[in-house]
């Protein structure tokens, strides 16, 4: 009987087929900005923006909560604002802002949030 030798052709192969699924893993993160996640502009949940509107830093809505230089507009649904909201803010339901909007005054500072 003669013997058989190990034959190397299937550990080779399976080294192959590892090397490929790093590359491949690799070239995905890669084409997602080096690893970071996807941008939110390509969620399921898109958010429209408004450029013409500036947004306002946490910092900035703190210290005008403190002073009272600004209106706080909650737009969420009537329902979520009477479980939880920022005090002294209005509820006005983003349905509802701009047949709304004349119970706002133009000249002071409106802070509009939704979380």
């Amino acid at each position: 009987m003669k013997k058989r030798k190990p034959q190397k052709f299937p550990i080779l192969f399976l080294i192959a087929g590892g090397l490929l699924l790093l590359l491949a893993a690799v070239l995905l993160i890669t084409q997602n900005g080096a690893g970071q996640p996807a941008s939110p502009a390509s969620s399921a949940h898109d958010e429209e923006t408004y450029p013409e509107i500036p947004r306002v830093s946490l910092e900035d809505a703190k210290a005008a909560l403190d002073a009272g230089t600004a209106v706080f507009v909650d737009v969420r649904g009537a329902d979520v604002f009477t479980m939880s909201h920022i005090p002294g803010s209005l509820s006005i339901p983003l349905a509802d802002l701009e047949s709304r909007l004349a119970e706002l005054d133009p000249n002071q500072w409106i802070i509009t949030y939704c979380t």
